[in-house]
């Protein structure tokens, strides 16, 4: 049952990103066309890189899954740093900015949440520990049959 609870919140979180993106995809045509084809790819490009880093996530090992979770939450905080400097040099009114800008808070929450969980249980997971051989006396030295 854990394990469906776990893939369902994957789910979940793929799907406020990809909701996300389809309010940015109506933005990203009404913005200027300098613009649209410098910032506006830029965040584009960011929001399916996201998108591809969670999905990756979500079918990989407990052991890669921390360094791809850690790389999605520096691609978000990317996306939500040029959503602003595109909400600053006013080609994005208020009420987008905010609109976006709290889908994408609620995904970085979800992120944060998935990767502490992530960490957990790597931590928590049995470890094999080897065994040194003993030192000092016992044992075959050089040139003993």
């Amino acid at each position: 049952m854990k394990t469906n609870t776990a893939r369902l919140s994957k789910l979940t979180i793929i799907t406020k990103l990809s909701s996300a993106y389809k309010v940015w995809h109506g933005y990203l045509e009404s913005l200027p066309r300098p613009s649209r084809y410098t910032l506006g790819v830029k965040i584009d490009n960011l929001f399916v890189e996201l998108t591809e880093l969670l999905l990756t996530a979500s079918y990989s090992t407990q052991k890669s899954k921390t360094s791809i979770l850690q790389t999605a939450g520096h691609k978000l905080d990317l996306l939500k740093f040029f959503l602003q400097v595109l909400w600053e040099l006013e080609l994005l009114d208020n009420k987008k900015y905010i609109g976006l800008s709290s889908q994408l808070e609620e995904v970085g929450r979800m992120l944060g949440g998935w990767h502490r969980q992530v960490r957990e249980q790597t931590q928590n997971s049995p470890r094999i520990r080897l065994r040194h051989p003993p030192t000092g006396g016992g044992g075959l030295r050089m040139g003993e049959k």
